[in-house]
């Protein structure tokens, strides 16, 4: 299957089952009723769009159902089928989180409300360990202004009194790799107290190809390099997260949420390379070399959160988080040819641990208002040390040892007040400061910032009882370099430095990124469930953010790549969602579930001229178009979803581009239910895979230097048995 017109070829299905949607159904005979006024019934599934729809700042929720349905191996692959997300990197190789297209670092992520600490990775979390999520398109003074693209708050599992014990065992299969997996999760409830507990453990593997090429020219000659690089992951892990609720009087709760990630892996890998100068190969050509990578990760973390009422109109509520964790990786690569591919030993520790208080009042005052006001205190700590040979091709000595912590406050208040049963809004404000040090290689610096961000949100509903409503929101919101943005101190590339393969340090004088927001959405709720929605924002970002490369003055000179603050950027896009049952809205229609969604993306940063100026990794467009159906003749579910993302350039600079390929990923499943407590699932993703390319040009400085690395992507088979007990 090929696209000639991607984006119409998925926008023709999405427009035509959203205006299925809107058309009026046929009236039934009448018949004498008896008027028993306003009664709502929702099922579990309706209880998140509820949640959706009452909510002044505009947000999406994801219930687990939803999570459950495609039997994703993680948060990731579950996210990405939402409106305005995608994933980084290759299909099925999991990747930073994005919303709105905008690269991994504009999205806040929280868990159980609170900030994850630097360095933390959602991958670390299985789907069996959360309860639901909650997506942000805007950010509030109590979730946090450090959200431009938006907020991904993660709610862990929750007990409820008779639920049963949930066990999952299975295994999935990608280019001739098995990766087996289990899943416990077990709920306890009494009079005082209840909990709940996760297990799982896994063992990952799948193939890596890679095929990199490279053509150089500059005063002597032209340079052709290749690549090929063959490879297989594996990974061994064990994630325990658990849910103690002590209940005291009433209003009053304490909660202790736990977790734990253990994880080892091992990448061994073999490298063909061959290089040739105006045609003729240099000395040595082609050249083998075979590396092995060994990691070993832990994290721990405790989440607490103290719940008191003061009066009957309010409360006041204490939370806390500490915890941290350790990375150990040692890399080792032998060459039949130092001078093509370098023989290399490396062993890095890094260490990071962190500490975080906030509290929170909360009363409800007469006249519709309900005001909140809080403060937080997040302190950070991480260590690094590296030791190895990857300098002695350059023949230079240094170290990448780096030392730094950060301290960060922010105090908050907001409103949210009915102010008519047609209007209601959410105003505040929040102010917040960032304090960093470290040593790097220039000395022992400091780096303090602090953003004002008022923010205001407003709803308008054309009647109290219509199910049809308006958002608004005017937000501030900001982005503040990461610890080892500013601290880093400089890493030299193991490989040939070069304009596309450069050395990479931090910038302690980096200022933080500040966003003015607009965000505007018209959403209608289906009586029969479901919702349509049409969302449109605009960002003007200043101080953006991005990597410079440059050629250090002097004979030696090495190329260097480094975070500055360039100019000033724009985005802007329009985001089309659309989720509903066929049968409810169209006559003698099988009961299909339909969830459809299609975003659309514009951006240009000021100081680079085009064309494809454009916010880096960010896609014109997204879209996902999923359905469901229960089978009535068997106890069979099936389903899928297709997700996509048009291939694009980003000129970087004058001298820049970065070019990155389509991805098209197709998954199916389907849902054999033997009774009401066992089910079988089989489930395939990335039907139909596709390499997955990425590319380099750089041209200036008297070098032109392109490079364009194709990856294989496999397709993965899964298996789980779901058992009730």
């Amino acid at each position: 299957m090929h696209f000639k017109h991607p984006a119409h070829t998925l926008l023709v299905p999405f427009a035509l089952s959203t205006f299925a949607a809107l058309a009026q159904q046929t009236p039934a005979p009448a018949t004498p009723t008896l008027d028993m006024g306003r009664v709502e019934i929702t099922s579990g599934r309706d209880n998140e769009t509820q949640q959706r729809r009452e909510s002044t700042a505009s947000k999406i929720v994801i219930g687990r159902e939803e999570i459950e349905r495609q039997g994703d191996a993680n948060l990731g692959e579950i996210l990405k089928r939402m409106p305005g997300i995608t994933l980084g990197g290759a299909p099925g190789r999991g990747g930073g989180i994005r919303m709105r297209g905008m690269s991994q670092g504009y999205t806040q992520i929280l868990l159980d409300g609170q900030r994850v600490p630097p360095g933390f990775s959602v991958e670390s979390l299985t789907p069996e360990m959360v309860e639901r999520v909650e997506i942000y398109r805007a950010p509030t003074a109590e979730t946090g202004a450090q959200a431009i693209a938006g907020t991904i708050n993660i709610i862990t599992r929750e007990g409820r009194k008779g639920m049963p014990i949930e066990l999952k065992v299975g295994s999935s299969f990608q280019g001739g790799y098995v990766a087996p997996t289990a899943s416990i999760v077990k709920y306890h409830d009494a009079d005082k107290w209840s909990g709940n507990y996760t297990l799982s453990v896994n063992r990952f593997a799948a193939p890596d190809h890679s095929e990199n090429d490279l053509t150089r020219t500059d005063a002597s000659g032209t340079t052709l390099r290749q690549r090929v690089s063959d490879s297989h992951y594996s990974r061994q892990g064990m994630n325990v997260s658990a849910r103690l609720q002590l209940k005291g009087d009433p209003g009053e709760n304490f909660t202790l949420t736990p977790f734990v990630v253990l994880s080892q892996g091992k990448t061994p890998s073999s490298i063909l390379a061959s290089e040739s100068l105006n045609g003729v190969n240099v000395a040595g050509s082609p050249a083998t070399a075979s590396s092995e990578i060994n990691n070993h990760f832990e994290l721990a973390r405790l989440n607490g959160q103290w719940r008191r009422k003061l009066s009957t109109d309010s409360n006041m509520e204490w939370k806390f988080n500490l915890g941290g964790w350790n990375s150990h990786n040692e890399f080792r690569q032998t060459s039949t040819n130092t001078s093509l591919i370098p023989s290399v030993s490396e062993n890095s520790h890094v260490q990071d641990r962190s500490f975080s208080l906030g509290g929170k009042y909360t009363n409800v005052m007469g006249g519709g208002h309900q005001w909140v006001s809080g403060s937080e205190l997040e302190s950070v700590r991480r260590t690094q040390s590296v030791v190895g040979s990857y300098l002695a091709n350059a023949g230079i000595a240094g170290s990448a040892d780096f030392s730094a912590s950060t301290m960060r406050y922010a105090v908050y208040s907001q409103d949210e007040w009915q102010l008519t049963p047609h209007w209601s809004t959410h105003v505040g404000a929040r102010y917040e400061g960032l304090t960093t040090e470290g040593s790097t290689r220039v000395g022992e610096v400091t780096n303090r910032n602090s953003v004002l961000t008022p923010l205001l949100h407003a709803m308008w509903r054309p009647n109290p009882d219509s199910r049809d409503q308006v958002r608004m929101s005017l937000t501030r919101s900001f982005k503040t370099p990461s610890m080892p943005t500013l601290l880093a101190r400089r890493a030299y590339t193991r490989d040939d430095n070069s304009a596309t393969n450069p050395d990479s340090s931090g910038n302690p004088n980096l200022k933080p990124e500040v966003a003015t927001g607009l965000d505007v959405a018209v959403e209608r709720y289906l009586p029969q469930g479901g919702v349509l929605s049409a969302s449109a924002f605009h960002r003007r970002v200043q101080n953006l953010i991005r990597s410079v490369t440059t050629l250090e003055p002097g004979v030696n000179g090495r190329w260097l790549s480094s975070p500055q603050n360039i100019s000033e950027a724009v985005t802007e896009g329009i985001e089309l969602e659309a989720k509903f049952r066929m049968d409810q809205w169209i006559a003698d229609a099988p009961p299909i579930d339909l969830r459809n969604n299609m975003s659309f993306y514009r951006s240009r940063v000021l100081s680079v001229m085009g064309p494809d100026n454009r916010l880096d990794q960010q896609p014109s467009m997204t879209a996902n178009l999923g359905a469901d159906y229960r089978l009535k003749s068997a106890p069979l579910t099936i389903g899928g979803n297709v997700n996509y993302n048009p291939g694009y350039s980003t000129r970087l600079s004058a001298q820049q581009l970065a070019t990155v390929s389509q991805k098209r990923v197709m998954d199916v499943y389907g849902l054999w239910r033997l009774d009401s407590s066992t089910a079988w699932r089989l489930t395939l993703s990335n039907l139909d895979p596709r390499n997955y390319n990425t590319g380099s040009v750089y041209s200036g400085s008297g070098v032109t230097e392109n490079s364009r690395t194709q990856n294989r992507s496999w397709t993965n088979v899964q298996i789980l048995l779901e058992k009730k007990l």
